[in-house]
């Protein structure tokens, strides 16, 4: 759960809307699933080091292939015609090379995923790298003579002919085995074998990649928790940056520390941070001097807010720079006089880009105030910042502004034409009285022909997490303009536990998740039906995945409000959960120990353990999992179904062999949607 918290959903063309539409709405329409899926997904913007061109993904959703296709673009800096440089398919993660004059990716096109080069003008693409256990990131060195990458490979393997030998004689095996003797033994969707992921470099022109880690028993960056930020180049090309966690008990600690290594292999990597808690996304300033990077200061927490610090390469002094300001930095970029930094940080829904000194006691100041803003590049040249930008009624499209600020441009327009025929409401945000009087932040869409005089059935959404929140932001997993087109009104709420309103808020579910979230929740959809008079207080339905499934559950024990509810891979049984979850640090924290060192609190907040309460389970229930589902194993979905079954209970189980805890590929995301809207026209229509 936490970041990898909302359940995927898509919808089917749906049934006509109930309420009549206004006359200036005639003209356009609900949006449907067909609508959602071809929504073309812009990704990943990079700018030119002349400023001039932005390098971006665009994936396409292909029903009919069941996977997305990937495919490298460029558009004009200061907005113009779009142009697709590659065709494959299968092409992601664009960087320009330092000259400009060519842009290297990578690309899944023969098989395992390699990088290859492009020139700007286009044409027939190079492959660069050959090796047998595949890219996974990459990044170039500032001098454009090397890149760096990093790839799966067996740690008592000397060269790639070992590696290659071992991969391919599991392929060949009948044995599909899976041996474990220590944990994390699985992670996500996949379970790890003794492969682990080193960083390596390699001339652009040709040469054997030479590894910097060898024999390194840990993963650079960590496993799934880590990405392509966790690692970069100083300046002068000569050193290397990386994330990693080397605690033998890696399914307990979130203890990520930064190393630096020569590229030149003529020493082993050095460990310049010792923080308990995550350090990671290191960024060298341009004078070299100084690496920024963001920290959790807690040790085995992940939802703990993350600061800014700056690292002195010379002194070997940290220092943190932003501990008075209560919100979690994102997406670091230096100024290029190196006196700045700016990042990103979630502020009611929204994500403004900020800018900070870069010394101590120095306090953010506002750069662009407005919208849900990630991914940001920076063009020196150019003096310009280059970002994606999304909200709940549109997806991500490509925007510019200058260094300072001022004025936002979108220079990419690849869903217009999708988006104008389709009526969509903008959500309402309000604030309500929670759990003891804190002030809790929620929102309401409207739906499609919306009209005043009619009563409008009703949906609770719960979010995921729980250390997340339903930001103003386009999703394809949990879309609710999609949610609302059948006629519903949705009701969101950030509850306690929810991010982006001050670690305080955050904190405050920790061994209370069914305690105050569940009363701030339901005061906010009491909030709703009392402020707006259109919903229909006698036909709600809640429903949530990964945390919002366990409320779900939890609910389902609580109170005999909700005509239906739906559960998409929500913790059922604590017990059960922790014995057979990966990421232990995750239920230790927010359980406050393990079922043997706290056991009150793993009974008091299993729904199972409310299973015979409240008379007994009485809410017609739609249950949903992936088998794949590691990080809340579908056994969960099984326990809270039967429970439901022996109870009498009108529920269906839904289980998908090949999905994990998003329900991913288009097929099955149709049918996920179609099950999900179906159950909620038979009891609120």
């Amino acid at each position: 759960m936490k970041r990898h918290a909302l359940v995927i959903c898509a919808a089917l063309a749906l049934a006509p809307v109930i309420s009549a539409p206004l006359d200036g709405a005639q003209s356009k329409r609900a949006m449907t699933f067909d609508d959602l899926i071809s929504m073309q997904r812009a990704s990943d913007p990079h700018v030119s080091p002349d400023g001039k061109w932005v390098a971006f993904t665009v994936a396409t959703p292909d029903k009919e292939a069941n996977r997305n296709a990937s495919n490298i673009w460029m558009v004009p800096a200061n907005g113009g015609a779009t142009k697709q440089l590659t065709s494959s398919g299968h092409d992601s993660t664009p960087r320009w090379a330092p000259d400009g004059k060519r842009i290297a990716f990578i690309s899944s096109r023969d098989g395992e995923a390699q990088i290859y080069f492009i020139a700007v003008e286009g044409g027939e693409a190079s492959r660069v790298t050959n090796i047998a256990s595949g890219v996974d990131n990459f990044l170039w060195a500032p001098d454009g003579n090397s890149l760096a990458f990093t790839s799966g490979v067996f740690p008592d393997c000397k060269d790639d002919a070992c590696n290659k030998a071992r991969i391919d004689a599991a392929a060949k095996s009948k044995v599909k085995a899976h041996v474990a003797e220590h944990l994390l033994y699985r992670h996500w969707t996949h379970w790890n074998d003794t492969r682990r992921s080193h960083l390596f470099v390699m001339p652009v022109d040709g040469g054997a990649p030479r590894d910097l880690m060898p024999s390194a028993d840990y993963d650079a960056p960590p496993d799934f928790r880590g990405e392509a930020a966790d690692i970069a180049f100083a300046p002068d090309s000569k050193e290397l940056c990386f994330v990693a966690i080397t605690d033998p008990m890696e399914a307990v600690s979130t203890n990520g520390d930064l190393f630096i290594v020569p590229p030149d292999g003529s020493a082993g990597p050095k460990r310049i941070t010792e923080n308990p808690g995550y350090d990671g996304h290191p960024v060298y300033s341009p004078d070299g001097k100084t690496i920024a990077y963001r920290a959790q200061l807690t040790a085995e927490d992940e939802s703990d807010r993350w600061r800014l610090f700056i690292y002195d390469r010379a002194s070997g002094h940290r220092t943190n720079l932003t501990e008075g300001f209560d919100r979690s930095v994102d997406n670091l970029i230096w100024s290029p006089d190196s006196q700045t930094i700016y990042f990103t940080a979630e502020e009611h829904a929204e994500a403004p880009i900020y800018a900070i000194p870069a010394q101590q006691g120095a306090t953010p100041r506002t750069i662009i105030g407005e919208g849900f803003n990630t991914e940001l590049s920076y063009s020196g040249a150019g003096r310009m910042f280059v970002f994606t930008r999304s909200t709940l009624m549109a997806p991500s499209e490509v925007f510019t502004t200058g260094s300072g600020g001022g004025r936002v441009r979108q220079i990419t327009h690849i869903n217009d034409a999708r988006l104008a025929p389709l009526d969509m409401a903008k959500p309402e945000w309000f604030w309500f009285d929670g759990a003891g009087g804190a002030k809790v932040h929620g929102a309401i869409i409207r739906p499609p022909h919306f009209d005043a005089s009619h009563k409008y059935p009703t949906v609770l959404l719960i979010h995921g997490g729980p250390q997340s929140a339903w930001d103003d932001s386009w999703t394809y997993r949990w879309n609710s303009e999609l949610f609302a087109a059948p006629g519903y009104v949705i009701v969101m709420i950030n509850p306690r536990g929810s991010t982006g309103y001050g670690q305080k808020f955050t904190d405050e579910i920790t061994d209370d998740w069914g305690g105050k979230v569940y009363e701030d929740l339901m005061k906010g959809l009491d909030y709703a039906i009392a402020t707006y008079k259109f919903i229909d207080a006698d036909k709600v339905a809640a429903a949530g995945g990964s945390y919002g499934g366990y409320m779900v559950d939890w609910i389902a024990g609580h109170t005999g409000r909700f005509k239906a509810l739906i559960s998409h891979a929500g913790p059922y049984d604590k017990v059960s959960m922790y014995g057979a979850t990966e990421e232990l640090w995750f239920e230790e924290h927010d359980m406050a120990g393990t079922p043997w060192t706290n056991p009150g609190s793993y009974r008091k907040w299993s729904p199972s353990t409310y299973a015979g309460d409240f008379g007994k389970y009485k809410t017609p229930t739609l249950v949903i999992d992936g088998e794949m589902d590691y990080r809340v194993p579908y056994t969960q979905g099984l326990q809270f179904f039967t429970a439901l079954q022996r109870q009498g209970v009108p529920s269906k189980l839904v289980i998908f062999p090949d999905e994990g805890h998003w329900i991913l590929k288009p097929q099955n995301s149709e049918f996920w949607y179609k099950t999900f809207l179906d159950w909620l026209a038979k009891y609120l229509k």
